[in-house]
């Protein structure tokens, strides 16, 4: 049957259900649902096949969006999921975490006024039907090459690594601090969010492509670099960013400030119940919680501590709304559940004597766009308060964290942290150890799960390069 050319128009955008605020609160489950065949054939087919796919380019991976959107309308399950696969390595979690209203669907043409096709959506059921329905990735045409490699940190740019290599026929084994794998899919992204069930039913599926995983396991001390470029015939580095930054204001070290990151990392264990590091999990159940920072991880904080049962979240930014780096549809989630915005507000101190009582903020107004194109706030003199906080977290983002062990494995960094893969090799990310590959947030600093992807899969064929394979 031949598509009708106007059914953007007499079929709106339809999101799948979204569980009302003050149910889901109550739990950490996802909040959002899933389409069934038909809706999902129905949403897809409102794609006006664009010929030059603005949503295609500005996907960090460059998606064959508008080709597996038909093929969904087709009723192709297996196929768009194949298609799908060629880019992505991590689809069904790109598609619940990703930030498409300022990626994919920010650029869809239908974005105008008549509603973004619901790709992240869509992405989302390919690949979580197909695999209910048995699909697995096709491996009958890989040829064994007999060459090892070696992978540190199971996080989405060592996950994205691994796809790539064993689709190559190289054989992989993927090491980890964690007891699971996913890095801060698992232990960062809250479950209402990303459901760990996810990323378990992920690790199965490169176990059967022929990946191994070996967790709990340091390197530099359970075991060393030089094991490792003895076993492998090559490395590849994706350790992620995990230094948090600090604001550098009076207060931070009082007892009831939280950094981010160790405040839902406990959480997360707490709530899968994993081992000790259970009990460090921050409770903040009847506190007033002041969250500083405005990016995604600002908002799975707000989230976390309304859930945990806070008596009240508010979060602070120093600039407007508009120029807030977080997903739109995140920070609409938190004002759902409850999370008070303070836009154009500046921390300037942490106040309490021994603990929190509250936070100084001056207000900001926003003035000429700095060196990235984003307008700076300027304090307004004479503008400070004092707001109450029993708890502060500080979410102002994630730096690398380099081992000791680089230096012995002449492995290069830039003076802040990052590894060093510029213009420096003959492969695409290789490190000033040529035998070394890296990619993701260290390379790149703290950014999306889909552009950690995108330099996973990119290093792994520049690694296959170096291997002659």
């Amino acid at each position: 049957m031949a598509k009708h050319p106007l059914q953007f128009l007499e079929v709106p955008r339809r999101d799948p259900e979204k569980a009302p605020a003050e149910q889901r609160i109550l739990h950490y489950s996802e909040i959002y649902g899933s389409y069934d065949g038909a809706d999902a054939a129905s949403q897809a087919g409102r794609c006006l096949s664009c010929g030059n796919p603005y949503c295609e380019w500005k996907c960090p991976v460059h998606n064959y969006i508008p080709d597996w959107l038909r093929l969904i309308e087709e009723g192709r399950l297996f196929q768009a999921a194949e298609l799908s696969h060629q880019t992505n390595s991590l689809p069904e979690i790109c598609g619940r975490v990703c930030p498409q209203d300022r990626l994919c669907e920010g650029a869809c043409t239908l974005n105008d006024g008549l509603g973004a096709v619901t790709i992240g959506s869509i992405e989302k059921y390919i690949t979580d039907e197909a695999l209910s329905q048995g699909w697995r990735p096709d491996m009958s045409q890989v040829i064994d090459t007999g060459k090892r490699v070696g992978i540190v940190g199971a996080g989405p740019a060592g996950l994205a690594a691994a796809d790539v290599l064993a689709r190559s026929g190289i054989r992989v084994v993927v090491f980890d601090s964690y007891p699971e794998i996913g890095g801060l899919l698992t232990f960062g992204i809250p479950p209402f969010k990303l459901e760990k069930d996810v990323v378990k039913r992920r690790r199965e599926v490169l176990e059967g492509m022929g990946v191994q995983f070996e967790l709990n396991t340091h390197i530099g001390t359970d075991r060393s670099v030089d094991s490792l470029l003895e076993e492998f015939d090559a490395v590849f580095l994706g350790m992620g960013t995990y230094t948090s930054v600090r604001g550098g204001f009076p207060g931070e070290e009082l007892h009831g400030v939280h950094e981010a990151l160790p405040y839902l990392v406990s959480n997360i264990y707490r709530d899968l119940g994993i081992g000790h590091r259970s009990a460090e999990r921050a409770d903040l159940a009847g506190k007033q919680v002041v969250v500083l920072g405005g990016g995604d991880t600002g908002m799975d904080c707000n989230r976390t501590a309304i859930r945990q049962g806070a008596s009240s979240v508010s979060c602070a930014y120093r600039r407007d709304e508009e120029n807030m780096p977080g997903s739109r549809r995140e920070v609409r989630n938190s004002k759902e559940e409850g999370v008070e915005f303070l836009f154009n507000q500046q921390p300037l101190e942490i106040v309490g004597s021994d603990r929190v009582t509250g936070v100084k903020l001056i207000e900001t107004q926003m003035g000429a766009p700095d060196a990235g194109g984003r307008r700076r706030p300027e304090p307004v003199p004479g503008s400070e308060q004092i707001i109450p906080a029993d708890a502060v977290i500080i979410a102002f983002g994630f730096r690398p964290s380099p081992p000791e062990w680089f230096g012995d494995a002449d492995v290069q960094v830039h003076a802040n942290g990052r590894v060093r893969v510029d213009s420096i090799g003959k492969y695409p990310y290789q490190t000033t150890n040529p035998r070394i590959f890296a990619g993701g947030d260290m390379v790149r600093g703290s950014d999306l799960v889909v552009t950690a992807v995108f330099e996973g899969r990119e290093a792994a064929k520049g690694i296959a390069q170096y291997l002659g394979v």
